[in-house]
């Protein structure tokens, strides 16, 4: 079974690393960028010029590309290379409608789609143990699921087309909350004298024992705006949880503050920094 990755950015580019690492058959590659490409080619993979070129040689074609205009143009471009023999996976993170409209193209031309968005950031697309949320057909589940495993350590069966995506929604958008909890008690902490370090040892020991601090408190404290995961990036779900919330008549306050944080943040040039400098945004430094 021959593979096609197209998008080799942040998190693309280690998954299909290690696709090529593990997988016993042909891995085809694609992006924007040659240099991406290139370094693919290095490991094995065989370069290609276009996506239609990816779409024509792959049994089971992957994208991982940023916005949902982003998947709906790519898959315009391969509709006329797409039939009964191909699988399509789509990893990015965009609008659930958007994904559930380009699988009823794909299946109408007799292939299969499903929608798998990732969970965690770079060091686990690199290790091989990113978190996938799975929305297609129930009886693909079971025949994507291998080729899954090369780059996650955990796969989750959601549902039908859409659904791991709705899933993947929730769960960034929760994590934008605890995010924005964590940017405003730490920096109380400190203004009352309490250390990073100390703040940090205290959630840990309590009910509010948290991930995000465990991850990211150095990092804050050392203000290493290093991009493992981008404000922009998590803005566009956030837009994406509103609308879900719009459509389903479902008041969600919470995420309607935290993202006008996160707009703050584009507004004054972090988009490209990593999400957790919407530190700087509590911080007033952009008041």
């Amino acid at each position: 079974m021959k593979i096609g990755f197209i998008g080799l950015g942040i998190m693309g580019e280690s998954m299909c690393a290690n696709i090529v690492k593990k997988h016993n058959d042909t891995v085809y590659c694609s992006d924007h960028k040659q240099s991406k490409i290139d370094e693919l080619s290095a490991l094995g993979a065989v370069g290609c010029k276009t996506n239609t070129e990816v779409a024509k040689n792959a049994d089971v074609i992957i994208s991982m590309v940023p916005t949902s205009d982003d998947v709906r143009n790519l898959y315009d471009e391969l509709m006329p290379y797409i039939d009964e023999t191909k699988i399509c996976i789509d990893m990015g993170t965009i609008d659930p409608s958007v994904s559930v409209e380009v699988a009823n193209k794909v299946k109408a031309k007799g292939a299969q789609f499903a929608d798998c968005p990732v969970v965690k950031s770079k060091p686990a697309a690199i290790d091989g143990t990113l978190g996938i949320l799975v929305g297609c057909d129930e009886e693909l589940f079971p025949v994507i699921k291998p080729i899954l495993s090369y780059m996650g350590s955990t796969i989750i069966y959601m549902g039908g087309n859409g659904k791991g995506l709705a899933m993947k929604i929730c769960q960034n958008t929760l994590l934008g909350q605890i995010q924005n909890g964590v940017n405003e008690t730490l920096l109380l902490a400190k203004k009352m004298g309490i250390s990073t370090e100390n703040y940090a040892a205290a959630v840990e020991c309590g009910g509010a024992k948290c991930f995000y601090v465990e991850l990211q408190h150095e990092k804050l404290e050392n203000e290493d705006w290093t991009t493992a995961f981008s404000l922009e990036n998590m803005n566009k779900d956030l837009g994406i949880c509103l609308r879900l919330s719009e459509e389903q008549n479902f008041k969600m306050p919470g995420v309607e503050y935290v993202k006008t944080i996160y707009d703050k943040g584009m507004e004054n040039g972090l988009g490209k920094e990593d999400f957790r400098a919407t530190y700087k945004i509590v911080r007033g430094d952009y008041d």
